[in-house]
C-alpha cells in the first residue's frame, strides 16, 4: 500500500510520467476478516503514515481513500469471488484487473482456480478486460511443487499474465547492473576469466525471524533467499549480452545462466556448502535472543539461518571462476552487495615488497543500504616516499540524483499493470533455480540437526564459512562506503567477531 499510495503521488504531481498511475483505479482488499470499507481504509492508513512518513500527506489521502475498498470472502467460497466479480460491475469500477497474492502458500493455488471458475481469470490480449496475477515468494518449496504450481497456473492464465515477484529485481542498483555491464566499454571486455579472480554475494541481515518462526522452519536460508533473491542477482551480474532489452531476451539469458550452475552433488553439499543457526547475542548494542527461542521455533530445530557456500558457472566466460555467496539472519549490519574481484597484478613493480603485495581491485556493487557503485583501486600517497594504498571510488544514487531510489515496489507494481514483465521470473527459470538448489537442500536436510553450527548474534556467521573461503587463498569482503581499506579492516573484523554457540 505505501508503493501504491506513493504511485498516487506521482501522478497528482507529474500526472502521466513513467512512475505514476492511470487517472481510473482501484484497489480492493479481498480477505476472511470482517471489515468495512471504512475500517480498511483506516488501517491503512495508519500502515501508509508509518512507512511513508516522508510523503504521506493528509489531503492527498484524503484523494486516495475513495479509491479503496473491502470484499469479504473465504477463499474456498466460489460465491465470494462471483459476488466481487458483480461487485467490480455494479460499482463501475475498472475492469482491468491485476490480482495481488500475498497469501499463504497453500492458499495459492484455491486462489488461482477460484479466479477461473468465477470468470474472473480473463485472456490479456485484444479489447476485451485484462486480468493478471503477481504471486509472492516462495513459488513452491521444491522443484516438484514449483511445476506443480506452473501447471496449475497455465490452467487460469498465460505464461505473460504471470508475474511471480520478487522485490530485489525492482531495486535501483540491481536494475542499473545491466546498465554498468553493456552501457560501458570500460567493463565489459573485462568481465570474464581471464581478468577476474572470483565474485562474492553478501545478503546479511540485522534482524531475526521476528513473527515469521512458523514460516521459516518450513523454509529456512535457502528456499527464504537463495532460490530466488541470490538467483536473480547471480544471473544479472554473470549473464551473457541479450539480444534486446525485450523481456524474453532478457529473461532467456538470466535462465540459460542458471542452467550453467556446476551441480553441487550429494556427497559434495558437505565441502561446498556451510550453514549456520543464530545464537543469542547483540546487535546493534541490543541484546537479541536465539533462534531457538523465538516464537513458533521448534527448541531442537535445525533450520539454517545462515547459508555460505561456493558455486562455479560452467561456460567459457566464467570457467573457473569462484562465485562465493553468504545470506544470514542477525548480522552486524544490513548489507545486500555484489563485489567482483578482480586478479591482482603482476608480482613485479609496485606488488613486491616494499610496496606490496597489495589489494586486488574490486567492483561493489551496493543493493541496500546507500545504494550505489564502488571502485577500489591504488593510489600513491603525498610524500617524497612511494607509499601505495587502496582507495575507493564511489558513486551514490541518492546524492547523484538528489534522492534516495524509488522503492522497489513502486516500480515492479506499474509494470505488472502495464504488462512489462521484464523485472519478473518465468516459469522456466523457477524450475532451473529449484533444479540446483533441491540438491544442496536434500543433502542438509538428511544431516543431524545437532551438526549445524551456531554463530552468536551479530557476528558474521560460523568460523566454517570463513574457512570455506580461506581454503582458497580469499577472505570475504564489503565495501562500506568511505571506508577504506575495506577488505583487511573485514577480514580482522570478522576474525575478531565470530562466536560459537
Amino acid at each position: 500500500m505505501p508503493a501504491l499510495y506513493n504511485l498516487f503521488c506521482q501522478h497528482c504531481q507529474a500526472p502521466g510520467t513513467d512512475l505514476s498511475l492511470p487517472e481510473s483505479f482501484a484497489v480492493i482488499g479481498v480477505a476472511r476478516r470482517e471489515k468495512t470499507d471504512e475500517s480498511f481504509r483506516a488501517e491503512l492508513r495508519e500502515s501508509v503514515e508509518r512507512f511513508s512518513p516522508d510523503t504521506f500527506d493528509g489531503e492527498t489521502w484524503r484523494q486516495f481513500a475513495p479509491r479503496i475498498r473491502y470484499h469479504r470472502t473465504d477463499f474456498e467460497n466460489l460465491d465470494g469471488f462471483k459476488a466481487l466479480g458483480k461487485r467490480l460491475a455494479d460499482e463501475k469500477l475498472p475492469q482491468n484487473c491485476l490480482f495481488y497474492l500475498a497469501v499463504q502458500p497453500d492458499s495459492i493455488i484455491t486462489v488461482i482456480d477460484q479466479l477461473r471458475a468465477s470468470g474472473l481469470a480473463r485472456p490479456d490480449g485484444g479489447r476485451q478486460p485484462w486480468s493478471r496475477v503477481i504471486i509472492e515468494k516462495p513459488f513452491g518449496r521444491d522443484l516438484a511443487s514449483a511445476r506443480a504450481l506452473n501447471e496449475r497456473l497455465r490452467t487460469a492464465f498465460s505464461e505473460k499474465q504471470v508475474f511471480r515477484i520478487d522485490h530485489y529485481l525492482g531495486k535501483e542498483t540491481v536494475q542499473n547492473i545491466l546498465v554498468l555491464r553493456f552501457a560501458n566499454s570500460l567493463f565489459e571486455p573485462l568481465w570474464n576469466h581471464k581478468y577476474l579472480d572470483h565474485v562474492q554475494i553478501t545478503m546479511s541481515e540485522t534482524i531475526g525471524v521476528e513473527t515469521r518462526g512458523h514460516y521459516y522452519e518450513q523454509a529456512g536460508a535457502i528456499r527464504d533467499i537463495v532460490q530466488n533473491h541470490v538467483m536473480q542477482l547471480l544471473s544479472l551480474v554473470a549473464m551473457e549480452p541479450p539480444a534486446s532489452l525485450d523481456p524474453d531476451a532478457i529473461r532467456d539469458e538470466k535462465v540459460q545462466l542458471i542452467r550453467s550452475l556446476r551441480p553441487i552433488p550429494a556427497d559434495a553439499v558437505a565441502g561446498s556448502v556451510v550453514r549456520g543457526q543464530y545464537a543469542a547475542g547483540e546487535v546493534l548494542g541490543k541484546a537479541v535472543p536465539g533462534y531457538h527461542q523465538e516464537e513458533g521455533v521448534a527448541p531442537d530445530s535445525g533450520t539454517e539461518t545462515f547459508v555460505a557456500f561456493r558455486a562455479f558457472v560452467d561456460n567459457w566466460r566464467w570457467a573457473g571462476v569462484p562465485f562465493y555467496i553468504r545470506t544470514g539472519k542477525r548480522m552486524p549490519a544490513r548489507v545486500t552487495e555484489i563485489s567482483v574481484h578482480f586478479k591482482p597484478v603482476p608480482q613485479v613493480l609496485f606488488n613486491n615488497p616494499p610496496y606490496g603485495p597489495m589489494q586486488p581491485n574490486v567492483l561493489a556493487m551496493r543493493i541496500q543500504p546507500n545504494e550505489g557503485i564502488a571502485l577500489q583501486f591504488q593510489v600513491k600517497r603525498p610524500g617524497a616516499a612511494t607509499r601505495v594504498q587502496a582507495s575507493q571510488l564511489d558513486f551514490s544514487y541518492a546524492e547523484e540524483f538528489g534522492a534516495a531510489a524509488p522503492e522497489a515496489y513502486q516500480r515492479l507494481l506499474l509494470d505488472a499493470a502495464l504488462g512489462d514483465a521484464t523485472l519478473f521470473t518465468r516459469n522456466d527459470e523457477v524450475e532451473a533455480a529449484w533444479q540446483f538448489v533441491d540438491p544442496i537442500i536434500h543433502a542438509c536436510e538428511a544431516r543431524p540437526a545437532a551438526g549445524i553450527p551456531g554463530y552468536a548474534a551479530g557476528t558474521w556467521g560460523p568460523s566454517e564459512a570463513d574457512a570455506l573461503i580461506e581454503s582458497d587463498g580469499r577472505r570475504w569482503t564489503v565495501l562500506r562506503r568511505h571506508e577504506h581499506h575495506a577488505t583487511e579492516e573485514h577480514g580482522r573484523m570478522g576474525a575478531r567477531a565470530h562466536g560459537r554457540a
